[in-house]
């Protein structure tokens, strides 16, 4: 519910600022390897039932993706990225 509640801000707020040159993104982070994702290097419930273990990434890699999206000229924008470790059971889940 609140994915889709900041996807429509995300738009609004992309269309509303074009004429102030106001450029408005949003990223999507998928198990960066932070102290309130440890649990998923122990395993977590998945959506068949099962306990399995998630990949994680670096940390950096998501800074490293904000300010890719923060330095773009404003002739250009990253709407939508979504990062998350390549191995991971879904896509887009929550």
């Amino acid at each position: 519910m609140y994915k889709h509640a900041i996807t429509g801000l995300t738009k609004s707020v992309s269309l509303d600022g074009r004429r102030y040159d106001i450029a408005c993104g949003q990223i999507d982070i998928g198990n960066a390897a932070t102290e309130m994702a440890e649990r998923m290097a122990r395993g977590v419930p998945q959506a068949n039932g099962e306990i399995a273990v998630e990949p994680l990434m670096d940390v950096e890699l998501v800074a490293d993706a904000v300010l890719h999206m923060a330095q773009l000229p404003l002739a250009a924008n990253v709407q939508f990225m979504t990062i998350m470790a390549t191995k991971m059971p879904f896509v887009g889940r929550g």
